[in-house]
């Protein structure tokens, strides 16, 4: 009958891990690192088979490589445990913060934005090639050291400027750091993942890394078909309208 003693914290348990797991789930589907959990998971399912059936000798063996399987799992995981904490952190723990500074500077961000569709728009129509990172939360100085510094206001000529294709700052990316043009032909992290269609180019799998390991905001204009794309957490929202850009900017940046 203690079987079916279920007590509310019990459910609470298992609804959290059940949670947890699919945040997991989520963030290392389609990469390598989802291949390696399937294979440490298989060997787990193997030793507590040969533990139920009393094989003594495979089962010592298996135990001890288990018993090491949490420090294994750290430095195979480390960069999935990473943007695992930076996604809790971001979801749950910056949407006070960025609507305090929303709220702040809420008579500029209109003007900021809309320099920025403006700048898209028109690299669009001529398929010129571009990447603008917006730093939220997140340090971003590390890869901001590996571009050139502009520290300049926003503004949709100078982006067409710096994007265009016979500038020296045009192959890289810019960041904006609080409505400001920090620096340019900056070189981002590239995503792991498998799954990230063909089609795609590296502006596009940049886009993609940066914003798996922080909480940065992404957009890019492809060279090859001039569609406007927008990244967050690791997902890309391709072929918007320079108002679905605008409507999305505006939430998050």
């Amino acid at each position: 009958m203690d079987f079916f003693d279920i007590k509310i914290l019990d459910i609470l348990d298992i609804f959290l891990v059940a949670v947890i797991m699919f945040q997991l789930y989520k963030l290392i589907k389609g990469t390598s690192a989802f291949s390696i959990f399937i294979g440490i998971f298989s060997f787990y399912v193997l030793w507590i088979v040969v533990k139920a059936l009393n094989m003594e000798l495979l089962s010592l063996i298996l135990g001890q490589v288990i018993g090491v399987g949490v420090i294994a799992l750290i430095v195979v995981f480390q960069q999935e445990i990473r943007r695992f904490l930076l996604y809790i952190g971001n979801r749950y723990f910056s949407g006070v913060n960025r609507t305090l500074n929303r709220s702040l500077r809420s008579g500029e961000d209109s003007g900021y934005i809309d320099e920025v569709v403006t700048a898209c728009e028109n690299m669009s129509n001529t398929r010129t090639g571009a990447l603008i990172v917006f730093a939220r939360r997140n340090d971003l100085s590390i890869v901001q050291e590996t571009g050139d510094a502009i520290n300049a206001k926003v503004s949709h000529r100078l982006i067409e400027t710096i994007f265009f294709k016979n500038t020296p700052l045009h192959d890289g990316a810019m960041i904006i750091v609080n409505q400001r043009i920090e620096t340019a032909r900056c070189v981002l992290p590239t995503t792991e993942r498998i799954d990230v269609p063909a089609y795609l180019g590296m502006r596009h799998r940049a886009a993609i890394g940066i914003s798996e390991q922080t909480d940065a905001v992404v957009v890019v204009v492809s060279e090859q078909t001039g569609r406007i794309s927008y990244v967050e957490s690791g997902q890309i929202y391709s072929n918007l309208s320079t108002v679905m850009l605008k409507e999305k900017l505006v939430k998050k940046v």
